[in-house]
């Protein structure tokens, strides 16, 4: 398959530090390793979007989830077996690296994510792709990858990859092959959080 040899070089990047523009089952997004906080800044200023917000990640699969996360609520794994479009879970309890004092330079911890993907409330935002490439390309990496929408922040979000702005597809390391975007939705993910005793909040639907 075609997305096989672009996963292989999108993880190539992904390890190397880099930023990928990239198709999720939603819409196109930047990504990088959610575990490198160096990588991640970067992002931010790609988007020229303040670092005390949050970014979604993607997931393979739950067995992933639980690895950065203290506690699944079991709401959420009954969500995620009956749902049938893209939909983001907020989770409580984020497993993340503290952010470096001033002047330290952070470092990658492969086992915890990186403190600036993480909401100052400790949540964090995890999503599994409803796309075969999304899936294989998080699996070899394996570790969470940085899923935000392909834009300057307060800019338009693009449906595909022509709505894309120049200064964004200049500003990635590697763009996968625009012809995987099909079967994206063009429209963002539901969010949905959850709490510890299974309690659900829509945050968009």
């Amino acid at each position: 398959m075609m997305y096989t040899e672009e996963c292989k070089k999108a993880v190539e990047t992904l390890r190397s530090g880099g930023v990928i523009l990239y198709p999720t089952d939603t819409v196109w997004g930047l990504g990088c390793d959610a575990t490198d906080p160096e990588a991640v800044a970067r992002i931010f200023r790609i988007k020229n979007r303040s670092d005390s917000k949050s970014l979604v990640l993607l997931a393979c699969d739950m067995d992933m989830i639980a690895r950065y996360v203290k506690e699944i609520p079991e709401m959420a794994e009954q969500l995620v077996e009956v749902n049938d479009r893209p939909m983001t879970i907020i989770y409580q309890g984020a497993i993340a690296a503290p952010a470096p004092a001033e002047g330290e330079v952070p470092v990658a911890d492969r086992y915890r994510l990186a403190h600036n993907v993480v909401a100052e409330d400790g949540s964090v935002g995890i999503r599994i792709p409803r796309m075969d490439f999304c899936i294989e390309m998080v699996r070899r990496l394996g570790r969470p990858v940085v899923s935000t929408s392909a834009n300057i922040s307060g800019e338009p979000t693009p449906r595909d990859f022509a709505g894309i702005s120049q200064a964004i597809r200049d500003a990635a390391d590697y763009t996968v092959d625009p012809s995987l975007e099909k079967g994206a939705t063009g429209q963002s993910s539901s969010i949905i959080m959850v709490g510890l005793d299974s309690t659900i909040k829509i945050i968009r639907k």
